[in-house]
């Protein structure tokens, strides 16, 4: 069986017939409510990023966290916010993603955070720079139960991995690869998938074919490509791949630059998943950083109460109606996806 076969498994695993009819629920809304143009909305959440801690090691140009650039208080998830997140959505996730802003393994309790979700049978998933990927960690975190691991690599050389991993060592990406894969076979355990993100800019898309070599070297699971979101794009920028293949922005007649995809009036992810910040409060997607349009606090209310109440439904009216009316839906080319992964 492949690997990648194996994580499908994996996340098979982790469904019930409850998740199931609750990922239906969440589909047939979501095309009724595209449809009407009116938000209607069944089921609760699918997927849920949580933010471990906002604390970063490094300092990439394009990231809040790296530049400690917040306009919100900065922290670490207690592990009781979780606890009550998993008992009153636990019976619908399919899946938790460990991350938001900052380095998840930055967080003194990070693999028991996992694992109370793990335990709770759910597919877990983290995202990290593999800087703090000691032998120790490694071990912990296949004992923690974590599905998959997601290490971001944008070079396979120093000199073009820190142009955008500023502060970073490549030296320390590899061995805290090495030390997960190695810690896999030593307990026999099947879990994490491990997948290279590669995050392609123009410093570095000429190594694109180099980091799958790195990855297959090494033994990773698969290596994923990923566009860059820039903040200043209409005048260009210096992250933009030459390749546009790569790019989610392009040129315009008159030498402005725009986002390549047409911003709909419709986000997937406003009706299968959210985003929970680590002092607890519900946040529509990934793409609002700072937290601007919170929409509710699960230390003061059931979560439930939040997912289906006034001011989440009048957020969802609103990309219906005008999504390009939004602050941070204009910088976004996801969202209109479905399944979304």
């Amino acid at each position: 069986m492949s690997w990648r076969s194996r994580d499908i498994l994996q996340q098979i695993k982790a469904l019930s017939l409850f998740k199931c009819f609750n990922a239906l629920k969440l589909v047939i809304s979501y095309h009724l409510s595209r449809w009407l143009k009116k938000p209607i909305h069944w089921g609760l959440p699918f997927s849920i990023s949580v933010e471990p801690t906002t604390a970063c090691n490094l300092g990439c140009p394009e990231c809040p966290s790296g530049l400690k650039q917040f306009s919100r208080a900065t922290g670490k998830l207690e592990p009781s916010t979780l606890k009550k997140l998993i008992n009153e959505t636990g019976k619908s996730l399919g899946n938790i993603i460990f991350y938001f802003q900052g380095e998840p393994y930055l967080h003194p309790e990070f693999t028991e955070l996992v694992k109370v979700a793990s335990d709770a049978g759910i597919y877990t998933t983290t995202s990290t720079n593999a800087h703090f990927l000691t032998e120790n960690a490694a071990k912990k975190t296949i004992e923690s139960g974590l599905s998959r691991l997601i290490i971001s690599i944008d070079g396979t050389t120093q000199e073009v991995y820190e142009n955008y991993r500023v502060h970073g060592k490549l030296e320390k990406v590899i061995e805290g690869t090495k030390n997960i894969l190695e810690m896999k076979q030593k307990l026999g355990s099947k879990t994490p998938h491990v997948i290279f993100q590669f995050l392609v800019v123009k410093p570095n898309e000429h190594q694109i074919d180099a980091v799958h070599q790195l990855a297959e070297e090494l033994g990773v699971n698969e290596v994923r490509l990923k566009t860059a979101q820039v903040y200043s794009y209409e005048n260009g920028n210096e992250l933009i791949p030459l390749n546009e293949k790569y790019s989610r922005y392009t040129q315009m007649d008159n030498g402005k630059w725009r986002l390549k995809n047409k911003l709909l009036n419709q986000c997937w992810r406003m009706w299968q998943g959210c985003v929970i910040t680590w002092d607890g409060n519900v946040v529509p997607c990934c793409f609002d950083k700072d937290a601007t349009h919170t929409l509710g606090s699960t230390a003061e209310k059931d979560f439930r109460e939040i997912w289906k109440d006034q001011a989440y439904q009048n957020f969802r009216g609103a990309v219906l109606q005008s999504r390009s009316e939004i602050d941070i839906c204009k910088n976004c080319t996801e969202g209109t996806k479905v399944w979304a992964s």
